[in-house]
């Protein structure tokens, strides 16, 4: 069932005043003195003082909690290209979930530019009002050539959600079911359908996981993706196997695991029973996965099943990562965020599932217990210990990495984390009911 109707979707976003987020003052500004020192002639000082030192930035102005979010509308989940203007609401949500689970502050920008690089020089000349760069919902190909361009030439994170994101949630899943089924990585058979820029980044991060490039066979429209054919783009030549794969049907026996990063309904009941042992699947097609959850778990009993839905066990939603990845880069100070960074915070997720459950997270699901096992692989999303265990970790790698600016002391910065989260909740929740809402 239906949690909204669509008239109240509308609603939500028309209702009190249009659109999701609002800018607020955190200085007071009552009196001509207050005034004297947010503008003219006291914010003179502060702008010296930058000029002199660069770095006092972050400690003058908001750039360093401030994040944009980048769109061009392109490739909008379940929508396809429907533009910067119709895609604005959500990249206004994505804005909100910045607030909610990490107090990341966002700017959502709203590009009406499809080429790469002009597109690029666009969001690098931005780089001196922000701390970090989400790129979102931006087609591939094109994608992959803009975030590698930026990354290069830009001194701040950036880091497009949808490649890396699925990736990582999706890889902490990984990581569970290789834990509860006993099976080696190195020796995991994996068919992936899908290959567009979140099939191509999960690939990639599977690999730096440990699985062997040798057996996932990847599947765009066309078929298998194989050494043979000619049309292949330079992500999709990537994952080229010597070995062909006639049909998908023929991929899927004896694999281990499936992911799907395409359309509703492309699996059958037949293909999961072909399966190896213990199988897992991860169908992410929203808001239909590539086959019911229901119609999977009846076909196999023994499969550990993910989906993008928050309906069924083992969502695979990228709000269990990114808040959190920004949170801990952009408290180092980092210029990026690394490899080393992105398993940190795959692995930290792993972790957190395999911890004890709090019984208030258990009542907000309606259920006695969460334990760890196959259909509890991944934290729920509404889990405030993500941001303790999530940010510490990715901070911890940027330290370790060389990524990051700032040095902090990561054994206080467990607990600053939730008291930050803490703290900004009881400011929105104090809004919002000033606003009677």
């Amino acid at each position: 069932m239906a949690l909204y109707t669509k008239q109240e979707a509308l609603d939500y976003h028309a209702g009190h005043k249009p659109g999701k987020m609002e800018i607020l003052p955190c200085k007071p500004g009552r009196t001509q003195k207050d005034l004297s020192l947010a503008y003219t002639p006291g914010v003179a000082e502060a702008c010296r003082a930058i000029q002199t030192d660069p770095e006092a930035v972050y400690r003058l102005t908001g750039r360093g909690n401030l994040v944009a979010v980048v769109s061009n509308g392109t490739a909008v989940l379940g929508l396809g290209n429907i533009g910067p203007l119709a895609g604005k609401p959500v990249m206004e949500g994505k804005a909100l979930l910045f607030k909610l689970f990490a107090d990341v502050d966002c700017y959502d920008i709203n590009l009406a530019e499809n080429d790469p690089d002009r597109l690029c020089d666009l969001v690098k000349a931005l780089e001196p009002t922000f701390g970090g760069v989400n790129l979102e919902d931006i087609k591939a190909p094109e994608c992959f050539y803009i975030e590698d361009k930026l990354k290069r030439e830009m001194g701040i994170p950036v880091f497009h959600d949808d490649q890396h994101g699925t990736a990582i949630i999706s890889g902490a899943g990984l990581l569970n079911a290789l834990e509860i089924t006993g099976k080696k990585i190195e020796d995991l058979r994996l068919v992936i359908n899908g290959a567009g820029s979140a099939a191509t980044s999960c690939g990639r991060f599977y690999r730096l996981l440990g699985v062997d490039p040798a057996n996932i066979a990847m599947f765009d429209s066309r078929g298998h993706i194989n050494t043979a054919r000619t049309d292949l783009s330079p992500e999709k030549r990537e994952f080229a196997t010597a070995k062909a794969y006639a049909s998908l049907a023929e991929a899927m026996r004896g694999a281990d695991m499936f992911l799907g990063l395409s359309r509703g309904g492309v699996l059958g009941p037949e293909l999961v029973r072909s399966m190896a042992e213990n199988p897992v699947i991860f169908a992410c097609a929203n808001p239909d996965p590539e086959i019911d959850y229901d119609l999977a778990k009846a076909a196999r009993p023994d499969l550990i099943m993910g989906t993008g839905r928050s309906d069924f066990p083992n969502q695979i939603n990228n709000v269990s990562g990114f808040p959190y990845i920004f949170r801990g880069a952009l408290d180092v100070r980092a210029g990026d965020i690394n490899e080393e960074m992105k398993l940190a915070a795959a692995h930290a997720l792993a972790a957190l599932a395999r911890a004890a459950v709090p019984e208030e997270i258990c009542r907000l699901y309606g259920v006695k217990e969460l334990k760890f096992g196959p259909d509890y692989i991944l934290p729920k999303i509404v889990d405030q210990r993500l941001i303790s265990e999530v940010s510490h970790a990715v901070a911890a790698a940027a330290l370790r990495s060389g990524a990051a600016r700032l040095r902090i002391d990561l054994n206080a910065y467990k607990g600053e984390l939730a008291d930050r989260l803490a703290a900004s909740r009881r400011r929105q929740e104090a809004l919002l009911a000033a606003y009677g809402l």
